[in-house]
């Protein structure tokens, strides 16, 4: 918390289930005598053992959780988990109306949601959608590959999000790339891994031209996108988190982001 503030980041993400709210409340005890006016707070909700729960009751149950757990009395913004297959829209507008209403939340969100979903609900809602947490990173470009590979009869050209990229740029709704560093489904990081080398060559070498590592390089590549993501760093190192945030001061060319793309298997038309 220290080492983000102190580099001019005060947005922290969390969800009600990460450390069965462990991590809520260790993060609350963190916080505690700082400005909460200052801070932004996320955390998301949905996900219970076996099932998505998408209603009334859970969602209201969950958000006074969390306050308690984080020791405040508002959250800025909250997400919904994982997309449920049984979500009755007018039940989520129901909810979000009332803890709008309460002041317990000021900002609603999804994740891991295709522009259809998001379109449903907000048919409902009488917020906006304001955020979509999806998985994005150089390793992780379903979003990015299919819009490349238009019209294409490769796996590439497979459109596996109804275009999500698009919608949110249409909708004023950010993309929060979840798990930046990792290949695959929780697989690992793919900095400094064997399996890479081409890919962590190309970071390396970019990464020299601004001084920065290729930490930093994995991040400058996602904030390069005109799409003006925002990245959830998810590290326990305070090292790792500086070298993050410095890609925020770094824009790298447009020949830079597609050798890095190329770098990391991707072929182009």
């Amino acid at each position: 918390v220290d080492v983000a503030l102190s580099n001019g980041a005060n947005f922290f993400d969390h969800a009600d289930i990460y450390g069965g709210g462990k991590s809520e409340e260790v993060f609350g005890k963190a916080i505690a005598s700082l400005d909460r006016e200052k801070l932004l707070i996320q955390t998301k909700c949905g996900i219970r053992k076996g099932f998505f729960d998408f209603s009334y009751e859970h969602i209201v149950n969950s958000v006074d959780g969390s306050l308690k757990r984080l020791g405040t009395d508002y959250i800025d913004v909250l997400l919904l988990h994982r997309p449920d297959a049984l979500m009755e829209p007018e039940e989520v507008a129901r909810a979000f109306d009332a803890l709008k209403a309460s002041g317990k939340v000021r900002h609603f969100g999804v994740s891991n949601q295709n522009p259809h979903q998001m379109a449903l609900l907000q048919k409902y809602l009488n917020v906006p959608v304001c955020a979509n947490q999806l998985q994005f990173g150089v390793m992780h470009t379903p979003m990015i590959d299919f819009g490349v590979n238009v019209n294409m009869q490769n796996d590439a050209g497979v459109n596996r999000d109804a275009g999500n990229i698009e919608y949110c740029r249409l909708n004023d709704i950010t993309i929060q790339p979840w798990s930046p560093m990792q290949h695959g489904f929780f697989k690992g990081c793919f900095i400094d891994n064997e399996k890479f080398p081409e890919l962590n060559n190309i970071l390396e070498k970019i990464g020299e031209k601004y001084g920065v590592t290729k930490t930093t390089m994995a991040f400058c590549w996602i904030l390069r996108h005109p799409a003006k993501m925002q990245p959830v760093t998810g590290t326990t190192k305070p090292s790792r988190l500086s070298e993050c945030l410095k890609a925020a001061d770094v824009k790298i060319t447009r020949e830079e982001w597609y050798e890095i793309y190329r770098a990391a298997g991707n072929v182009l038309p």
